[in-house]
């Protein structure tokens, strides 16, 4: 996984800090929430599925199909017995 490293300043620091501590989540859970926030904003997929849907467009709707109508029973026609004697 490709990484960068980034600088914050003391106070947004101590914030993110806290907001982890607070929210129960590591450093990287929150950047990963932020960017994919970032990411819906400016209209951008956030994972390969979500681009591969887009991808297709609109032939990505699923079209139900016209059900056929259920022709009536066919009547069987019944044995002839033979007698027994």
């Amino acid at each position: 996984m490709p990484g960068k490293r980034i600088q914050f300043d003391d106070e947004t620091f101590a914030a993110l800090d806290m907001l982890g501590k607070d929210s129960m989540k590591t450093f990287q859970e929150l950047a990963d929430e932020a960017f994919r926030d970032l990411l819906r904003k400016h209209g951008r997929p956030a994972s390969l599925k979500e681009a591969l849907r887009r991808s297709v467009g609109v032939s990505a709707e699923v079209v139900p199909l016209k059900r056929k109508e259920a022709a009536p029973p066919k009547s069987v026609p019944s044995a002839k017995r033979k007698k027994r004697r």
